[in-house]
This record gives C-alpha cells, sequence and structure tokens, in this order.
C-alpha cells in the first residue's frame, strides 16, 4: 500500500500555492521525494515569507500549480499535517485525505502537536536527504518529519490507511481556543464562564473549523 505525504507553502493562510512537495511510504519505507517551486496567483505575504523564506525572485518564471500539479497526482491516499489546509490549497487532488494532527491527537492525548514539536516529543527517526537546501518550513522537509511521524503513528497504533481515513473524517474535540480575546484557554471553561461567547461564535465566524463547530456545540450542549 502507497501512501503519498504531501505538503504546501503558501503566500498566507488565504493561498496562493509557492511550493509542493511530496515523498511516497510503501511497506513503510519513504521513497520518491519530489518538489517544485510553484509561481503564485498573487503577492506572497511577509508573515509567509519569514516562516519558509521563498522569495518573490525564486518563484519568477516558476510553473503554476495547474501545470506542476500533474506528477503529485494518482495516489489513492494522501496525508498531511493538518490535511483540511493542503486539501483546500489542492482541490485537483482526487485521493482520500489522512490527517496526521488528527491521528496523534488521538494516539497521544495531551501534547502539542506542531510537527516540529511531534518530531522531538516522540523522538522521531527522520532520515533527511543530504541537501542542506532543506529546512523547517521547507515543503520537501516537512513531507519527510510528517512521513517519519506516519511511521511512528502506524508502528504504535497497528491502524490500516482505512482506519486512518476513519479517524480523520471524525470530529475532534478541540482543548484551547487558538485565537479570539480567550486566546489559549480552555474552551471548556470558557463554557462555563461566558457561554455566550461560544454561541456568538457559531452565529456570527462563517469560516470555522468542523472540529471547532464540534467543539463548541458539544460544550454548549453538555
Amino acid at each position: 500500500m502507497m501512501l503519498r505525504v504531501i505538503d504546501t507553502e503558501t503566500c498566507g493562510l488565504d493561498g496562493g500555492v509557492v511550493e509542493i512537495a511530496s515523498v511516497d511510504v510503501i511497506d513503510g519505507h519513504i521513497t520518491n521525494p519530489m518538489s517544485d517551486l510553484i509561481s503564485p496567483d498573487r503577492p506572497i505575504g511577509l508573515d509567509a515569507m519569514a516562516i519558509h523564506h521563498i522569495t518573490e525572485q525564486m518563484v519568477e518564471g516558476k510553473p503554476r500549480i495547474a501545470v506542476a500539479i500533474g506528477r503529485y497526482q494518482g495516489s489513492q491516499y494522501y496525508v498531511a499535517h493538518n490535511a483540511a489546509f493542503d486539501r483546500a490549497m489542492l482541490p485537483e487532488m482526487n485521493g482520500a485525505w489522512i490527517c496526521t494532527v488528527k491521528l496523534a491527537r488521538t494516539l497521544y492525548p495531551d501534547i502539542k502537536y506542531g510537527n516540529q514539536y511531534l518530531r522531538y516529543a516522540l523522538n522521531l527517526d527522520v532520515q533527511l536527504p543530504q541537501d542542506t537546501t532543506l529546512y523547517p518550513h521547507r515543503a520537501l522537509y516537512d513531507c519527510y518529519v510528517t512521513a517519519a511521524l506516519l511511521q511512528r503513528i502506524v508502528q504504535d497504533s497497528g491502524w490500516t490507511p482505512e482506519q486512518m481515513l476513519e479517524i480523520t473524517e471524525q470530529p475532534v474535540l478541540l482543548k484551547k481556543f487558538k485565537f479570539g480575546k480567550y486566546r489559549g484557554q480552555s474552551i471548556e471553561q470558557v463554557a462555563l464562564d461566558d457561554p455566550g461567547y461560544l454561541r456568538w461564535m457559531l452565529k456570527s465566524i462563517d469560516d470555522l473549523s468542523p472540529d471547532m463547530k464540534h467543539t463548541l456545540k458539544y460544550y454548549l450542549l453538555g
């Protein structure tokens, strides 16, 4: 069974792909690395540039994502860390998507779930190629970290791709706010102290994630 781990870097949270990369995990082995810089459909935001260090000069003359995407297609399963984001960036990908954030939340509760945090918290065996241009927040580098995380998850859980897909599709009960006036605080506690805020979020914020909607309804009904 082949699982294609994929990652994108973008112009910002609203999209605009500037880099795509993937590696394949076949029978537990990482192979077939691919990466492309992409000419985006909008300027690269300075906040994004400060994270991935991909500049306008680097993507000048590079193909659009619609041209480059072809060689990344064709897998039955795609795996990404926070798959909802990469899936939204790559609507051309028709396979099923597996999310390592959701898998990690299920298997390793009560820790943080950033890729680099999990790398060190779980002491992942990340085997990077001898390429000095790879560093965190470049797409191919992040693919190797996610692939190592996927290997560990499969080793520790024994989950099949079908089971991982089922977990991915289930809503997750979130614990803390990552934005807004209660950022960093327990959602459960805010529900007790200020339930009106949760009701306001559900009514007024259109782009809440399915997990956040599930969490807010859970605590309001609880």
